[in-house]
């Protein structure tokens, strides 16, 4: 009997064999496992327990081994990619390289069919002769542009462009358009409903049958269009209604302005929104003082002659247009009846000067009227020198070139004083005995747009000299900064209802910019040249000097006396003393 106890135990199997794989086939092969196997919910489970050996076959306990410090964890693996296989990837390729062959054939396609266009849209090239019909023809135009074109009669002027850069609004109407340059604009044409109150109100009050005044109309077009800049392209009809109409308005303007209670006789309502002296009518006003916003006088005066027959007087309109236009003035009223009284006396004692190189000519347009009343005569003031109306030599829009005087502040420490001058006339400056005299000017919000008109009519128009350019020069030069302007102010010759002093040094340092001007062509030229004279002598630097630094208040001079006595009695006392030394009494 065989002793089945004493049997060695099996040997254990062999271990299995794997062969090694590569990453990508391995990844591959991990891919498709992973994807054919649904992925267990949870925790992966615990493999079985190993079966558990025979006590014959437990290997002897062994001595402990000595601690070995623990691995750190591997990294964590990176999140998981699909990866593609070879063959997809090869596919996706070839299709990325078939789209972009199709775009580049389809912008071949396209570039090639805009050249063709392009090709064919153009003209072909005119051979010499056909080149030289061409220029002839645009000379023959411009000789009949110019043959129907009367630059005599030219009055009403564009802006020019680098006058209006720096502010648009000074020169363009924000409330009413009359004449045709900005007829028409989306902002004004509420006014134009006023206008056609304003004729049916004079065919109602006059009786006369409308055609009368649109055939004195017809009669003047021709002549009123060779007042504008440039061609006007519109009918002979719509350019005679709009004298007509803008020609009507204007007159009620002024003759409802004449006097306190002048719209109520005309008939119109005493809460009107035009024509009443409202709040509106500053603007109107404004607007209508605008270079480009003018009609030619002799139109007004046609139309007052229908409406007042025998009534009519000339000249007229310009006087309504002075009234009408006297809120506007930038001067200021004489106070008392005596000054009123001194300067009519002086006025008849004293040659007149006028200013008005031009005044043996028919008035022009409202704002010709305008300067023309600014520039009434007054008193004789410092001679000019003499001057041709036009002239190239020196004109020019440098600001280096534009220096008539010194600013105030430099004046003042060469020892030159400021003085308000009583008249009403603010271009009428004087300098005498040391005491520059200067008229006293109002400013206010539409002084800077009446000012800006006034110099573009004058910088347009051939035959207007340029006294209002030298008057806003003069006052730029002799205002650089605030300090300036509140030290006139404290003279009393300058009075503003702007927010702040800075305000008026501004508007007068932009008024001239651009501006072309010839010094020796200004009434002001002697005046200057007589300030500058004085500037530059030292006594009157080093007089200036010691009164600015050292006797700039009283007490400065009761110290500087106490100090003289002190001084003087001191001599007395060392003299004296000396004295005593040197002979001794007896």
């Amino acid at each position: 009997m065989v002793n089945l106890t004493n049997r060695p135990p099996p040997p254990p199997p062999p271990p299995p064999q794997f062969r090694s794989i590569s990453s990508r086939s391995g990844g591959n092969l991990i891919q498709r496992l992973t994807r054919s196997q649904p992925a267990p919910i949870g925790p992966p489970p615990r493999p079985p327990p190993p079966p558990p050996l025979p006590l014959w076959s437990r290997p002897s306990p062994s001595p402990p081994l000595p601690l070995r410090p623990r691995p750190r964890p591997p990294p964590p693996p990176p999140p998981f990619v699909p990866i593609l296989p070879l063959r997809h990837l090869i596919i996706s390729r070839k299709r990325r390289k078939l789209y972009h062959k199709h775009m580049l054939t389809w912008y071949l396609i396209t570039l090639m069919v805009r050249q063709k266009l392009q090709t064919l849209n153009q003209k072909p090239e005119e051979t010499r002769e056909e080149w030289v019909i061409s220029i002839k023809e645009k000379m023959d135009e411009t000789l009949r542009f110019d043959a129907t074109t009367s630059r005599d009669k030219l009055c009403i002027y564009r802006v020019p462009r680098y006058l209006q850069e720096n502010d648009k609004k000074s020169y363009f109407p924000q409330t009413v358009s009359l004449g045709p340059y900005h007829h028409g604009k989306e902002h004004l044409v509420p006014m134009e409903h006023h206008k056609w109150r304003a004729v049916n109100m004079v065919m109602k009050r006059t009786k006369h049958s409308i055609e009368m005044y649109i055939d004195a109309m017809k009669e003047l077009e021709e002549k009123a269009r060779a007042c504008y800049e440039g061609p006007i392209g519109w009918s002979s009809n719509k350019f005679a209604e709009m004298l007509f109409l803008d020609g009507l308005f204007i007159l009620e303007l002024f003759r409802g302005a004449d006097n306190d209670k002048g719209f109520l006789i005309l008939g119109y309502g005493r809460n009107d929104p035009v024509f009443a002296m409202r709040g509106s009518m500053h603007s109107i006003q404004r607007d209508m003082v605008m270079l480009e916003n003018q009609l030619p006088l002799f139109v007004l005066n046609r139309l007052l002659e229908l409406q007042l027959g025998s009534e009519y007087q000339t000249g007229l309109v310009a006087q309504l247009a002075i009234r009408f236009f006297n809120p506007l003035m930038p001067t200021d009223k004489l106070a008392t009846k005596t000054e009123q009284l001194d300067i009519k006396i002086s006025l008849e004692n004293d040659n007149f000067f006028n200013p008005i190189a031009d005044k043996d000519k028919e008035e022009l347009h409202c704002l010709d009227v305008f300067r023309r009343s600014l520039l009434r005569p007054s008193l004789k003031p410092e001679p000019r020198l003499s001057r041709t109306k036009w002239s190239w030599k020196k004109r020019a829009a440098d600001k280096r070139q534009q220096q008539l005087i010194h600013c105030v502040t430099e004046l003042r420490e060469a020892g030159i004083k400021f003085k308000k001058r009583k008249t009403d006339r603010f271009w009428d400056i004087r300098f005498k005995n040391g005491y520059l005299e200067i008229p006293k000017l109002l400013i206010h919000d539409g002084t800077k747009s009446l000012f800006s008109n006034l110099i573009a009519f004058e910088q347009c128009h051939i035959d207007s000299n340029n006294d209002i350019t030298s008057y806003i020069i003069f006052m730029d030069n002799l205002i650089d900064s605030a300090e300036d302007v509140r030290y006139l102010h404290y003279c009393g010759i300058i009075e503003h209802w702007l927010g702040t002093d800075s305000e008026v040094a501004d508007l007068f340092n932009r008024l001239c910019q651009e501006v072309a001007f010839d010094l020796q062509d200004s009434y002001l030229s002697e005046l200057s040249n007589k300030v500058d004279h004085n500037y530059n002598r030292k006594w009157n630097v080093m007089k200036a000097t010691l009164k600015h630094k050292y006797f700039n208040n009283p007490w400065a001079y009761f110290s500087f006396f106490a100090a003289v006595v002190l001084l003087l009695l001191t001599l007395f006392q060392s003299f004296f003393t000396a004295y005593a030394y040197i002979k001794p009494p007896s």
